[in-house]
């Protein structure tokens, strides 16, 4: 594999690991009120790659949904 095709492979991969963490994070922290429908097909969803946590993250959420604050 040529260093160009690595560091696409780093880049997006890392990508999608930070993606989907934030995505579980959100669905784990925020309350059932703001999430469209039931947390566990969401959940479920967001074990598909890309797809998954990008739908939950654009219609996953209620629209009046603050963002998340990773503040203790």
């Amino acid at each position: 594999m040529s260093t160009p095709s690595r560091v696409a492979v780093v880049v997006l991969g890392t990508g999608q690991v930070l993606l989907h963490a934030y995505a579980w994070q959100d669905l784990i922290r925020r309350p059932a009120a703001e999430v469209k429908g039931p947390k566990l097909p969401w959940g479920l969803a967001l074990l598909i790659n890309w797809a998954g946590p990008i739908a939950y993250l654009f219609a996953g959420r209620t629209e009046d949904a603050k963002p998340l604050s990773f503040e203790r």
